[in-house]
């Protein structure tokens, strides 16, 4: 399996093909600010985050269009876990998005924020992870 960061940052250039025409532009399911650290130069880097469809994608300012393009995208339903990071890398508010690979790290600018992350990126791993279909997902809202 390619590296999660080579597939989220490609060869520098970020193709539909990768966002799988999602329209991270219109009703995201969660957006903001987080802090990310690079792959390769471990410097943190403040990032406008975009979680729609199964996807995170980062941009480097908050104003998305239909023309944006992202700095990186994460296909989440590769990821096995993500939780609080405190801990692991002595920084508040700071969470972890793992595969069964490698691990990728963020800070939010609260701890509501990190929660909500969580929760958002959590949901978004079960409903898009392989070992579930679309048909298995309980839209509880619905059932009310």
């Amino acid at each position: 399996m390619a590296s999660l960061w080579r597939a989220a940052i490609g060869a520098g250039q970020i193709t539909d093909d990768d966002y799988g025409g999602v329209e991270f532009w219109s009703n995201p399911e969660r957006t903001g600010w987080l802090t990310k650290q690079g792959e390769y130069i471990k410097t943190w880097r403040r990032r406008w985050f975009v979680l729609k469809q199964g996807k995170l994608f980062w941009f480097k300012d908050s104003y998305v269009t239909r023309a944006s393009k992202p700095r990186g995208v994460i296909p989440v339903g590769k990821c096995l876990t993500v939780k609080g990071a405190e801990d692991v890398i002595n920084k508040e508010n700071s969470f972890e998005l793992s595969t069964s690979q490698e691990t990728m790290y963020f800070i939010a600018d609260t701890d509501k924020e990190k929660e909500e992350w969580i929760n958002s990126v959590g949901r978004s791993i079960v409903q898009h992870s392989r070992s579930v279909t679309s048909n298995e997902v309980v839209d509880y809202d619905s059932k009310r």
